[in-house]
């Protein structure tokens, strides 16, 4: 039997893996700067903290977390998203606000795999919790934009920003949408019709339904002074900060703990699935999860997508050195040469297989190593070695200590 990889997963090669190591270097760099430490959390949690933060009428919830259960009888689900759970690590772990949180952690979700979407799929994501000022809001917004844009080097990213209000304004908010909808009920897809009763906010983010409305009501028309105060200071601090974004109604995201201000990094020309991050203000998450009353906001970057975006970065790591020896001699006195050069932390090969001078330039070669050290009976006779510059063939004696 031939085996592959399940449906919906993927194998992270190395070229790949070695793109992320360098992206994840420079993105630790500014979260550090902005004052964020990284926590790592179990692959699967109780089923029900997924069902009581993002919601049960959602499609994560209803039709794409992967629940299993244990011997115990006890349901379980792996983790479909990384806030919840980082939450529940806040307040099982007692930590004392302001928190700020960061992550990288696979997750998964039983969705259609298409171009950056699988089952099994990798975020960068923080979270800061305690803290209720629109600054935090505005300045965790501009520190995701500058991860993808600058640490990243991805071109055309866009901010699509707005507010979803408090709980107690898209209680009025969803009414209003609600007779709105039910006019055009049989315009909707079976899902929309079905969201229509508990949850209409999910009509405007359908991807089949939602681009269709137009004349809908807006979200802004019923916020409460203090959410559009809320709200206009973070704009007004992204102006100040010349971070680019654009105004969209129809943002709501897809989980129910969500509230006042959401957002997304789209990337242009990325097909259907041109979200490459985003996230939002859940002030009533800590609550729910049973905690006391604490405001958090946060954000994932989705670095699938990252890698899609970025695939003429990935290469192959090559060593620096690979050692060739002419007889036994020789090859004792590579392999203690190759153990002091790996000690300085410099990438080395050798052939394990004991081969012909000629294979074993073949495998440097093959490797794409920068430089090959021949050794030979001449050469320990001289205590040097012979370095070969791979890129241009030329040779020269050198002291082996010179080697770094």
């Amino acid at each position: 039997m031939k085996f592959q990889k399940v449906k919906g997963t993927r194998d992270i090669l190395p070229e790949e893996w070695n793109l992320w190591e360098k992206l994840l270097a420079k993105a630790k760099k500014r979260l550090d700067a902005y004052g964020y430490d990284f926590i790592t959390t179990p692959t699967f949690e109780r089923t029900e903290l997924f069902v009581r933060s993002i919601g049960e009428v959602t499609d994560i919830v209803e039709k794409e977390m992967y629940t299993f259960t244990d011997r115990g009888g006890r349901s379980l689900t792996l983790r479909p998203e990384g806030t919840a759970p980082v939450v529940r690590a806040y307040l099982e772990n007692r930590m004392i606000p302001p928190v700020k949180l960061a992550y990288f952690m696979n997750m998964f979700r039983a969705e259609r795999p298409q171009k950056g979407r699988y089952r099994e799929f990798w975020h960068l994501g923080v979270e800061a919790i305690g803290i209720e000022n629109p600054l935090i809001d505005a300045e965790i917004i501009k520190m995701g934009y500058e991860i993808l844009t600058h640490d990243f080097g991805i071109e055309g990213v866009e901010v699509n920003l707005n507010t979803i209000g408090t709980a107690s304004e898209r209680k009025v908010y969803r009414e209003s949408l609600r007779r709105y909808l039910s006019q055009i009920v049989e315009s909707l897809c079976d899902d929309c019709q079905r969201r229509l009763d508990v949850n209409p906010l999910r009509v405007l983010d359908c991807k089949v339904d939602g681009p269709k409305l137009t004349d809908y009501p807006k979200i802004y028309d019923f916020l409460e002074d203090e959410s559009k105060k809320h709200f206009d200071m973070v704009k007004e601090y992204l102006e100040g900060w010349s971070v680019p974004y654009k105004l969209n109604p129809r943002l709501v995201r897809g989980l129910d703990y969500y509230t006042r201000t959401a957002f997304e990094f789209i990337l242009p020309g990325f097909g259907a699935q041109d979200a490459i991050g985003g996230g939002g203000r859940y002030d009533g998450l800590v609550k729910e999860l049973g905690g006391s009353d604490t405001p958090a906001i946060g954000f994932a970057i989705g670095m699938d997508r990252v890698s899609l975006s970025l695939q003429h970065l990935k290469e192959k790591r090559a060593p620096k050195y690979f050692i060739a020896t002419v007889g036994e001699e020789a090859r004792v006195y590579g392999i203690g040469l190759m153990e002091k050069i790996r000690r300085k932390g410099i990438r080395v090969e050798f052939s394990y297989e004991e081969k012909g001078l000629k294979a074993q330039m073949k495998l440097a070669n093959r490797l794409g190593s920068r430089y090959t050290i021949i050794i030979g009976e001449d050469e320990l006779n001289k205590n040097k070695v012979k370095l070969r510059d791979m890129e241009t063939g030329e040779e020269s004696l050198v002291d082996p200590k010179s080697l770094h």
